[in-house]
């Protein structure tokens, strides 16, 4: 497997070879080119309207996945390692590898929500805690899949994952070549918790949402921004950290007249998703407030400025513990520094706005600090330092460092979730 492996890490960097001191700029599918928003109307009309405009879309869509394969390839690759890996490890140890990545922890509570619906907070431990939009695709997918809803579920979460990846090459494309755009979604299919990407989980879903929607606002694609916002509001709470950038660059577009009336939409759209949600649950359950009661009451989850974190933190570093809580004092560490370098390197602000919410949202909350590093892993901005590191560096360095963090991702997979008791 590793011989395989570095095969094929050495022909994906004689393809960035080629690239090497020019960028490929990836237009999006889902989007539309930010000129056309200051284009004259009757330019504008000619090019999207009719035939042509469809085979314009379907060509531009065609050069986006030709610029993206190597990405989109190698982060299969690196994933690939990790399942294998899992699914082996499992087999040694009786474990059913379907369950694993689509009946853990939380994956079961997606599962229940899209085949049996939402509760009525019979129980402060609420289902209404999860956001909806993930467990529904499931639930209207599942007849049109092969599969059953376990199954569904998954192969759901692995082409959203694919689609995060795409997102992602296509940000660190856009901001620096096309090198950097595929080790930004390699190195982010190897983090220590990449096997939740791979799970029934929503981090993929949620990656993907936010890199195309922080992608379509640095091109100008505000629609698409404003409508990518607004379904990552109904995947995950944590839209807290994309639905403010979204809706602050619409405001500085409008106070600027870039983009006429688009950016006052994307500003309009982006909140209705998590707003929608919340408000929901706070007429099915009969409180405002709602949602947060089963978040505080029932899941004991609440933000009290970091301050659980770093009591967790120092217990951690002042005893023996377990491999997973050093594991995740050195995730949440590493992203600070990684956020430090971010500004050093003046990533656009609002990349640097939506990894420092994440970042706040994850190290201010209380509870569960066994998931911080996996709440982080949708903060996809954070590994660009390293990304350009890998791509200025000589391949042979690069392919040997990307073997090394296959390995470390790969143990570290099957840990989370064949060693590891409780959720990833």
């Amino acid at each position: 497997m590793d011989a395989a492996t570095t095969s094929l890490l050495a022909s994906l960097t004689q393809g960035w070879n080629t690239c090497e001191g020019r960028t490929l700029v990836t237009e999006s599918a889902i989007g539309r080119d930010a000129a056309t928003d200051g284009a004259d109307p009757g330019e504008r009309d000619g090019r999207a309207t009719g035939s042509p405009g469809d085979r314009t879309r379907v060509r531009r869509l065609r050069r986006s996945l030709l610029a993206a394969w190597p990405a989109l390839v190698g982060y299969a690759a690196v994933r690939a390692v990790g399942l294998v890996t899992l699914a082996i490890w499992g087999h040694a140890r009786n474990a059913s590898f379907p369950k694993q990545v689509g009946n853990r922890a939380d994956a079961s509570w997606y599962l229940a929500i899209a085949e049996h619906g939402y509760d009525r907070a019979e129980t402060l431990q609420s289902n209404l805690a999860f956001f909806p939009f993930y467990p529904l695709l499931t639930r209207f997918a599942e007849p049109l899949s092969p599969f059953q809803f376990r199954g569904t579920a998954i192969a759901l979460a692995w082409l959203a994952s694919l689609a995060a990846a795409w997102g992602l090459f296509a940000v660190g494309n856009h901001l620096h070549d096309r090198r950097t755009g595929v080790l930004l979604a390699v190195v982010w299919g190897l983090l220590p918790h990449a096997i939740v990407e791979s799970m029934a989980y929503t981090e993929g879903l949620f990656t993907a949402l936010a890199a195309w929607s922080l992608y379509a606002v640095l091109t100008g694609r505000w629609l698409t921004a404003g409508v990518l916002c607004l379904v990552a509001g109904a995947t995950r709470p944590t839209a807290t950290a994309i639905i403010p950038v979204v809706m602050l660059a619409g405001l500085i577009a409008l106070v600027r007249r870039q983009g006429t009336w688009r950016p006052a939409v994307a500003l309009l759209l982006a909140p209705l998703g998590w707003l929608g949600y919340v408000g929901w649950v706070g007429w099915r359950t009969g409180r405002v407030d709602g949602w947060f009661r089963i978040q505080t009451e029932g899941w004991h989850s609440t933000f009290d400025g970091g301050a659980g974190t770093l009591k967790f933190t120092g217990v951690t570093l002042d005893q023996p513990a377990k491999l997973q809580f050093y594991l995740i004092v050195a995730v949440l560490a590493t992203s600070l520094v990684l956020m430090a370098l971010s500004v050093v390197d003046r990533q656009p602000w609002p990349l640097l706005a939506y990894s420092g919410l994440l970042l706040i949202t994850t190290i201010g909350a209380s509870g569960y600090f066994n998931s911080k590093a996996r709440f982080l892993v949708p903060a996809f901005a954070l590994l660009l330092p390293v990304a350009r590191g890998l791509a200025t560096a000589r391949p042979a360095r690069a392919v040997i460092i990307l073997l090394g963090m296959t390995a470390a991702s790969a143990y570290l997979g099957g840990y989370l979730l064949l060693v590891w008791p409780s959720s990833p």
